[in-house]
């Protein structure tokens, strides 16, 4: 095994955070002279007091209290892997990033990174603002430890990368935060650097532009073995780009292990939507007088699937009992995007049991969703069971399990080559044909050719 190009052990950053609290009410002065106009020395004695009780006032002005951005964060890191780290704001992943880009000194704990390291934490890191666009690659450059000659090797390249070329004379601070952060990322992504961290400061860009640098931190880390550390709240891009995921939750290391399943974990964190549920006599699932249901779930492969490939087919099963007769009973299940979309709704019209009350036992009804039906994402299931005629609902059990539909970058996919974010909620691969139905002439033929409508 390859010897990790990052390495961190027991790392922890913290800081003294100072509270303003408010002044104590305090007598004016008029106040005391007026309530102690009995002599000049009583007077006096009242304004010494006055003195020291606002003195008391100021020292009393703030408290402080201790906090840890992170603490006892350890993981490592081999060469030319793509790392995601995840966690809702404050959980410390950007002061994960500033301490590995040696911005900011840890309190504790040990960091070893073996090789250079390019870092876009925020827009304009490590830009001079009075500095051109060509002035700054050079100056990033200097800075990655590059000779003027490779910079030199590489500036058409980053140029056309940034598309700012118009602008490249001038100062930086003149830029729009959508080129500021065009120029820096191509700055740090092109300039070789062996470890590349960038944050999400990739949402400044456009779609077109986010799209380039997720093909491009896709491409040194395939084709050119640097490592990429990618902070992102676009969960699905995470799960598309990286083999390894980090999950910090209030500056800790809530989990770290393949970035399917930690971004599972993480969306359906303070959820109990997994992708099997079972009651028992402990505590009977729901249901009514007619009918209670016992467990649902899942299944890829045979298996309950919390992660489940954009390719593969899912079956969601049902199992319930029916504990008296006389009821057509309908099971349907109801799909939820994680943004709550209704996706659509499965009904069980199975041609023996779609007029025929069901007699007491116990039943199973399993949908199958083939593969290439779902976009990425969290998806949860709500279970219903129905009479139509008459109509009846004799139970709802919303998040009755939930799932994460994940996209690798092997295989054919609706996606086709793009690589930016696609919304919806299904995305399905349909069958599409393409032929050519006439050739074009050679040129010479096609400019002495009279041009008509076709019959």
């Amino acid at each position: 095994m390859s010897e990790a190009i990052i390495s961190v052990e027991n790392l922890g950053k913290h800081y003294r955070i100072s509270h303003e609290v408010q002044r104590p009410r305090y007598t004016a002065l008029r106040d005391v002279v007026a309530e102690r106009a009995a002599g000049i020395g009583r007077r006096l004695w009242s304004f010494a007091r006055l003195s020291r009780r606002r003195s008391s006032a100021t020292s009393a002005q703030q408290s402080s209290e201790d906090f840890w951005a992170i603490k006892d964060v350890s993981f490592e890191v081999k060469q030319g892997e793509v790392v995601g780290i995840v966690g809702r704001n404050g959980a410390g992943k950007s002061t994960l990033l500033k301490i590995l880009s040696r911005i900011t000194e840890p309190t504790f704990g040990r960091v070893c990174l073996r090789g250079r390291v390019a870092s876009l934490l925020e827009v304009g890191t490590g830009f001079h603002p009075e500095l051109t666009g060509r002035e700054n690659v050079f100056l990033n450059g200097a800075i990655l430890g590059m000779s003027r000659v490779e910079i030199k090797k590489k500036f058409d390249e980053i140029v056309a990368f940034a598309e700012v070329e118009k602008f490249l004379d001038t100062p930086v601070k003149r830029y729009s935060s959508g080129m500021y952060v065009r120029l820096a990322f191509a700055v740090a992504a092109h300039l070789e650097p062996e470890i590349l961290i960038v944050d999400e400061v990739l949402a400044v860009g456009d779609v077109e532009f986010q799209k380039k640098c997720l093909g491009k931190m896709e491409a040194v880390s395939q084709r050119e073995g640097r490592t990429v550390l990618f902070v992102s709240h676009q969960i699905m891009a995470v799960t598309r780009l990286c083999q390894s995921a980090l999950w910090l939750d209030r500056g800790r290391v809530q989990e770290f292990g393949p970035a399917h399943h930690i971004c599972s974990r993480y969306l359906a964190n303070g959820s109990e939507a997994l992708a099997r549920r079972q009651w028992d006599a402990s505590g009977p699932g729901p249901g009514n007088e007619w009918v209670r249901l016992e467990c649902v779930e899942a299944l890829a492969d045979g298996k309950p699937a919390d992660n489940v490939d954009i390719k593969s087919p899912l079956h969601l099963c049902l199992n319930y009992r029916v504990l008296k007769g006389g009821k057509v009973l309908i099971p349907n299940v109801h799909l939820f995007s994680d943004v709550g979309t209704l996706i659509f709704i499965l009904h069980d019209w199975h041609s023996g049991w779609r007029t025929k009350a069901k007699p007491p036992g116990l039943y199973r009804t399993v949908f199958t969703v083939p593969g290439n039906v779902f976009s990425e994402g969290r998806i949860t299931m709500k279970v219903v069971i129905s009479t139509y005629q008459p109509y009846e609902v004799h139970f709802e059990q919303p998040d009755a399990i939930g799932f994460t539909v994940v996209e690798a970058t092997e295989g054919l996919t609706a996606r086709g080559d793009y690589t930016g974010h696609i919304p919806g909620a299904v995305r399905p691969l349909f069958e599409s044909r393409t032929e050519r139905i006439e050739a074009d002439p050679p040129p010479a033929e096609r400019a002495n050719r009279t041009l008509s409508c076709p019959a």
